[in-house]
């Protein structure tokens, strides 16, 4: 039996009108199955089993021959007490690090994040993923980061960590001490409090710094970096990003964090050469945690090694 046609001498209306709804039926599962795989990839794959250890070279001016290939590690932000926290991936990179035995190691803040649990009880879960790191001899530098300060947890957490051994720089430098056949010149890392929370003072903190001395500038927020004078930085290190933390391929300039337009030019890896002041440089490090959700979409946890070469 033949369909009738319309009237204009087409086909049957009402036939092309359940073409359209197959059609636009199967789109929508399609999209739907899409978007489950893509959530349950960012949720459960990217962040829980993909590391990206980066590396990199820094020349530092004043830096001993001795010094030549030595290496820092960086890792930061891992947001501990965030609902489905990284925690498996904050002892990978921890055991990565120790078997690396670098110079030192830089945490460039937010070990903390909200939660239920009670604030010792946090604190003692960052000690106790950071064990196998501060039971060695690698010394270790840290800074504070804006969840830090926003859960008030700062003094506590200072002093748990400096009683383990990691030396917590609040707008200050220290002395990297010398290992092996490193005698000097040496190493000093300058650490600034987050600017998010209006607690940096690069001033203050350089000014603890004897005038030439090879250095590394430890921060949270990437936004300091412009702040810091001409040659002081020649490499300076960075967290808070999380790299967007969810970031659309060819979509580099959004992602789910809502970037502010300073950070869009260094939300992650080295900064474009022309920003900041002349002879200063920056690496802004992806992180290992998580803020608001527990995903990470083209921008998995990182590991960050910088090999010194003296300028």
């Amino acid at each position: 039996m033949s369909h009738p046609a319309s009237p204009d001498g087409g086909a049957d209306p009402g036939r092309r009108h359940r073409h359209l709804r197959s059609f636009f039926t199967g789109l929508v599962a399609a999209l739907a199955i899409l978007g489950l795989a893509v959530g349950v990839y960012g949720a459960a794959v990217e962040p829980r089993f993909i590391l990206d250890e980066e590396r990199i070279q820094a020349r530092i001016p004043g830096l001993g021959q001795d010094w030549s290939g030595a290496e820092v590690m960086v890792f930061s932000d891992l947001q501990v007490g965030m609902w489905w926290d990284n925690t498996g991936m904050i002892e990978r990179v921890v055991a990565r690090t120790v078997a690396a035995d670098p110079e030192a190691v830089l945490v460039p803040g937010d070990f903390l994040y909200h939660s239920e649990a009670s604030l010792q009880e946090r604190i003692q879960g960052v000690v106790g993923l950071l064990e196998p790191l501060t039971a060695t001899e690698i010394p270790v530098y840290a800074v504070m980061g804006n969840h830090d300060y926003a859960v008030g947890a700062v003094d506590e957490l200072t002093i748990a960590l400096e009683d383990h051994g990691i030396e917590v720089l609040a707008n200050e430098a220290a002395a990297v001490p010398a290992r092996d056949l490193r005698p000097g010149p040496g190493l000093f890392i300058v650490g600034m409090g987050p600017a998010s929370v209006g607690e940096a003072d690069p001033a203050k903190a350089l000014g603890q710094t004897p005038e030439a001395a090879p250095r590394l500038v430890l921060m949270h927020n990437p936004t300091t970096f412009p702040d810091l004078p001409p040659h002081s930085a020649p490499m300076a290190v960075a967290g808070h990003t999380h790299c967007g933390q969810i970031a659309l391929p060819l979509l580099s300039h959004w992602s789910y964090l809502g970037l502010t337009e300073e950070e869009e030019l260094v939300a992650d890896g080295l900064a474009p050469a022309d920003y900041g002041s002349e002879g200063n440089a920056m690496f802004v490090t992806c992180g290992i945690g998580f803020s608001l959700l527990p995903m990470r979409i083209n921008a998995p946890p990182q590991l960050l090694t910088v090999e010194l070469r003296p300028a």
